[in-house]
């Protein structure tokens, strides 16, 4: 079983990477997420989780180890692929996840694209024991409820909500303390260079 790779990326697509480890290419399946975090790079490390099947052996790679657990956990629910996991890997930041998850959230999971309530349902019924298991992207404690009103109100003033929940995300890991006032005011300030 392949667990990680470090190599040259030869070509990079939102869903797909092409790297070359020591003279062989391997494909590996992303999420946008980890997309967005190594597209940029020559030189990248993947946490791979290989899935076989009778008629194919498939990587997907991941930036970060806790969002292969993630993965993992994902695809241990009946219903839920390896497609679908990505899918919500990349509709859904790790944190923000784990908390709907927690919370009970069946609303913010099933807003992912292609996640049906049902789905949602059985995701947290499946998965409100072991999420405790997948540590967060960021060390600094981030109040979810601020986050998702910052992301809210700039949605409300017609931001891509996806585009919002990064830019917010990426400044309340640098200032966890942040008020909302001055979030939604930074984030603004980002969005309109």
């Amino acid at each position: 079983m392949i667990g990680f790779l470090k190599g040259n990326l030869i070509s990079a697509k939102p869903t797909q990477l092409l790297i070359d480890v020591n003279g062989v290419g391997y494909l590996c399946n992303i999420s946008i997420t980890t997309f967005e975090k190594i597209s940029d790079q020559k030189s990248v490390s993947l946490f791979i989780h290989t899935h076989v099947k009778e008629d194919s052996i498939t990587l997907f790679g991941f930036h970060s180890e806790s969002e292969k657990i993630m993965f993992e956990l994902l695809i241990s629910v009946s219903g839920v692929g390896p497609k679908i996991a990505l899918g919500i890997l990349s509709g859904i930041q790790i944190d923000d996840l784990k908390n709907a998850i927690l919370q009970a959230d069946i609303s913010r999971i099933s807003a992912v694209p292609g996640i049906g309530r049902k789905t949602a349902e059985r995701l947290i019924l499946e998965l409100k024991n072991k999420v405790d298991q997948v540590r967060g992207d960021s060390e600094v404690e981030i109040p979810f409820s601020i986050k998702n009103e910052a992301v809210m109100a700039l949605s409300t003033l017609g931001y891509n909500n996806k585009l919002a929940e990064k830019v917010v995300w990426d400044i309340l890991t640098t200032e966890p303390k942040v008020a909302l006032e001055e979030l939604i005011k930074k984030a603004l300030s980002s969005l309109n260079k």
